[in-house]
């Protein structure tokens, strides 16, 4: 807890402990993330270990923990490999990922090499993603650069803080919203795209995941909440969106939407687990693109 009462997310801890869990056991060529474990403390680490080795804890809370890390290691495959392909066939020079939690793309891409990556996030998500990272001695980034750009959404302005932290507004971006949309209200959402569309160049591409709305989804969530069985139980959802909701929320603000996918097609494909189908088939990653700069046609 820092000062002013904010914890670090335990959303973000649990989306890299699911990450750690099924690096190298599916979407083999396309799929992995060695660095995500070496961020975990020694607890955090318990459950992915159970996980990887199918041994789930007799203790029903430690199975409870047991269980989200393996739910969340299902969505973990293919959202991570829709985004990772969606960013490589996107390089712009700067990209710029909001929520960034225990994200580690600018520390296993090697695709961005000439990108000077913004990580985004809650002061006090910060302090604890570069703690982690102090305590783990590393690992280097591969991104030519990479800048902590601490914003408290609620409180500060994230355009003032991109452009102090360097963010070059007349350059082509790209734009990555993983695992945040859900948790924010319409208003939030509607308010950061046009703080985006501010500072969004010709040329920019936008990624972002979202929630479409699901019935079982949002049962399986509220019996969470109502148990507390899940360590995001206090991080409900408070906005879901129909594909053509989204897309024509982002056309007022300059996208154009290139394609939206839902997770569960590809988690099959990929041969990963997909016993949480309603979470996999609700669970959509959305590729959104600007107009190429002029006299630079469009990339194929």
């Amino acid at each position: 807890m820092n000062e002013s009462g904010r914890a670090a997310s335990r959303t973000a801890v649990l989306v890299c402990q699911g990450r750690a869990a099924t690096d190298g056991r599916a979407g083999a060529g396309r799929f992995a993330d060695p660095v995500a474990a070496r961020l975990l403390r020694g607890a955090e680490r318990v459950p992915v270990d159970e996980v990887r080795a199918g041994t789930p804890p007799k203790d029903w809370r430690a199975r409870m923990t047991y269980e989200s890390v393996r739910a969340c290691a299902e969505v973990a495959v293919p959202r991570t490999v829709a985004i990772d392909e969606a960013l490589r066939a996107r390089p712009t020079g700067q990209l710029v990922i909001l929520g960034a939690g225990l994200d580690t793309r600018a520390w296993r891409l090697a695709e961005l090499a000439r990108t000077d990556v913004w990580e985004v996030d809650h002061p006090a998500s910060q302090r604890d993603k570069r703690a982690r990272l102090a305590e783990a001695a590393g690992p280097a980034p591969v991104a030519r650069s990479v800048r902590f750009t601490p914003v408290d959404f609620a409180a500060d302005d994230l355009g003032a803080a991109l452009a102090a932290a360097g963010h070059d507004a007349a350059a082509p971006t790209t734009w990555l919203w993983e695992g945040v949309v859900p948790y924010l209200t319409r208003a939030e959402v509607r308010a950061t795209l046009a703080t985006l569309a501010a500072r969004t160049a010709p040329g920019s591409a936008l990624v972002v995941n979202y929630q479409a709305p699901s019935v079982q989804a949002a049962a399986g969530r509220l019996l969470t909440r109502v148990l507390r069985s899940s360590v995001t139980a206090g991080e409900p959802w408070r906005s879901l969106w129909k594909p053509r909701q989204l897309a024509a929320l982002l056309a007022e603000h300059g996208w154009s939407v290139t394609s939206d996918d839902s997770l569960l097609p590809l988690a099959e494909s990929l041969g990963s687990p997909a016993r949480g189908r309603a979470s996999l088939r609700s669970g959509r990653v959305a590729v959104a693109e600007t107009s190429p700069p002029r006299n630079q046609p469009p990339a194929h």
